[in-house]
């Protein structure tokens, strides 16, 4: 599949609605309690969701109850770190085939990595499981799974994968999957039209759709303008949206804005023949999360915009964009001074929170009555 699009690089600056704002034209208000690290939603229709939590549950979410735990979870969860339960998502034909997608960080201290399982709901319990994907090689490392899951018009499925941490120059390499954003078939076979198909001398290569990824936390699929947005962490800076092109290679480690935590240089070179441009840097950080699309009627305004959570910041920036050009940032809900894990967008147009905490909650955002 490929995606045709004008990358603009940019860095505006950000205009922040606080809650006593004039401007500020939203409401919020708890939606559902009693989560513990909630980490992704699906909505399986206007009023049941599934909502994952890191440490390892899956919850039914019916007329804003929470269920038991759902049974039927893999055993090989590993929870440390990063790690965990991480994205859901539904197949496009849900609706006939009934197929859920989960990721996951699987394994121990010593041999880890990211999964992906699809399942059947039924009665609270997950049932005819299959895993569609592994990342290999194993990593020893608890931190940079990436993990988002975004289904493509074709029904193939891209999944994002963490360089490790200490493995970023593997992201460079196309003999291992980490450090990418891999496309499989909905039954975790490999497309025949993936990008590195032709590299019979490794395996692996054929899994890959775009390289040179740090530690991707948000992947979505947008419909209208016919690509992939993307976000990821950099270190101490970098943060970055891209625009995710088959067969591109986006950098890492060998461009980035961002310095290692100690404060040494990583690389001399933020950009560099061959390698893409991000979309929108943040320097410093702001540890975006989640990433939706708005498409919905509440907020007008905001149509085609990208919203992105955040995890240091605290906060949701809104993308304001004009085709794929960003024309603007905006900082939304820093009021609620709330580390946001993901975002979602609500079949009727209200906007979903999903509080980072073990006291962890979802919030809905509505529009301020006139």
């Amino acid at each position: 599949m490929r995606f045709i699009f004008m990358c603009l690089f940019c860095l505006l600056p950000v205009q922040t609605l606080q809650a006593e704002n004039s401007q500020q034209t939203y409401q919020i208000e708890e939606y559902v309690d009693g989560l513990t690290y909630p980490w992704a939603l699906a909505f399986l229709s206007d009023s049941q969701f599934l909502v994952t939590e890191r440490g390892g549950t899956l919850r039914h979410v019916v007329n804003r109850t929470v269920s038991q735990p759902v049974e039927g979870i893999p055993k090989d969860i590993y929870v440390k770190g990063q790690g965990g339960l991480l994205d859901v998502i539904l197949h496009p034909d849900y609706q006939t085939n009934r197929w859920i997608y989960l990721s996951y960080a699987a394994g121990n201290d010593q041999r880890n990595h990211l999964s992906v399982f699809r399942a059947r709901l039924v009665d609270n319990q997950l049932v005819d499981t299959q895993t569609v994907f592994s990342v290999s090689p194993d990593k020893d490392t608890p931190v940079h799974f990436g993990g988002r899951l975004a289904f493509l018009p074709d029904n193939t499925l891209l999944i994002s994968t963490g360089d490790g941490f200490d493995y970023r120059e593997d992201a460079q390499r196309l003999n291992n999957l980490l450090g990418k954003i891999v496309r499989i078939n909905d039954d975790g076979s490999v497309p025949d039209d993936n990008p590195f198909i032709d590299q019979t001398d490794n395996t692996l290569s054929r899994f890959v759709f775009s390289l040179g990824h740090r530690n991707p936390q948000g992947l979505v699929y947008d419909a209208n303008r016919n690509l992939v947005f993307e976000h990821e962490h950099g270190p101490a800076g970098g943060d970055e949206i891209n625009i995710i092109q088959a067969g591109m290679n986006y950098g890492w480690p060998i461009i980035t804005y961002g310095k290692d935590y100690s404060g040494a240089r990583i690389s001399p070179f933020t950009e560099y023949p061959g390698l893409q441009q991000p979309l929108v840097n943040w320097t410093p950080s702001i540890a975006p999360s989640g990433m939706a699309i708005y498409q919905g009627k509440m907020f007008p305004h905001m149509q085609g915009d990208l919203l992105v959570s955040t995890l240091k910041a605290t906060e949701v920036r809104w993308i304001q964009l004009s085709g794929v050009e960003v024309t603007g940032q905006t900082s939304l809900f820093k009021e609620l001074g709330y580390r946001i894990r993901d975002i979602k967008v609500h079949p009727d147009g209200s906007i979903l929170l999903l509080i980072d905490s073990e006291q962890g909650k979802i919030l809905r955002v509505t529009p301020k009555p006139q």
